[in-house]
């Protein structure tokens, strides 16, 4: 495929005063071998030494702003108001695209023309270590065939695992600061009409990230999220199944 015809991939970055790991991010996304990537980085106003290393890194970057703002959601909007491409990707510090191949590796999905590319997620410690597969190492399977209903069991796919049409990408609901990622991920789902599992591990997730810092507000306000989408019954009746689930893992995780 010439290369002129590849969709454009928008490639986001939220980072703020995280110098220890923004680097390993970087160098995931300038190892890349595909051709067509617009990289984006949006700093909240770091003072550790990350603006050094996005200062070093300008030959990929195409977009990168440093400047307070609300909060993640907000930073990833201002993200997706740059983002030019026909695809937009978060990978936010401290995560790293799979491997150098990951995006070459799924150029035959990207002929395609779908509205959302999924995949898995590699856990990974501070160090960089490989822990498990999501699906392996948390209670979340990722479905072969991934529907906005699917939610009703939590986040059953992981963010940085989701690339999007940009032209069904809403912006992030301020409105929950601690579940956005749930709530945008079910409305990029209802609006695509066609989603495609890619079958292969697209990120390494770093634990303990944004969510983990913030659990019980995480979980509230996911419950908020599921509520407006499945209704209050089911929602209700969804979380039992949630808390089960995840209290089984927890015992076999003991074993």
């Amino acid at each position: 495929m010439n290369n002129s015809k590849l969709p454009v991939i928008s490639i986001i970055t939220v980072v703020y005063n995280d110098v220890h790991n923004i680097e390993r991010t970087v160098r995931s996304i300038r190892n890349q071998k595909y051709p067509q990537i617009e990289y984006i980085i949006i700093d909240g106003g770091s003072t550790d030494g990350t603006l050094e290393v996005i200062q070093k890194n300008k030959d990929i970057i195409s977009h990168w702003i440093s400047e307070p703002d609300d909060g993640i959601y907000h930073a990833m909007n201002k993200g997706l108001n740059s983002a030019t491409g026909d695809y937009v990707w978060f990978i936010n510090s401290g995560d790293e695209i799979y491997s150098a191949d990951t995006l070459n590796n799924i150029r035959e999905y990207l002929q395609l023309n779908a509205d959302i590319y999924y995949g898995e997620a590699m856990y990974i410690d501070r160090q960089g270590n490989e822990i498990g597969l999501r699906s392996e190492v948390t209670p979340h399977r990722l479905p072969d065939r991934l529907r906005w209903q699917d939610m009703n069991a939590g986040l059953v796919v992981c963010h940085q695992s989701f690339l999007v049409r940009r032209a069904v990408a809403p912006h992030y609901n301020l409105r929950h600061p601690h579940s956005g990622d749930i709530d945008w991920i079910i409305a990029c789902m209802k609006k695509s009409e066609h989603v495609i599992n890619t079958g292969k591990i697209l990120s390494k997730y770093l634990i303990g990230g944004h969510s983990k810092q913030f659990h019980l507000r995480s979980l509230c306000d996911r419950y908020k999220v599921l509520q407006k989408n499945f209704g209050i019954i089911p929602n209700f009746i969804h979380h039992i199944a949630i808390t089960i689930r995840a209290l089984k893992h927890l015992k076999k995780k003991r074993r």
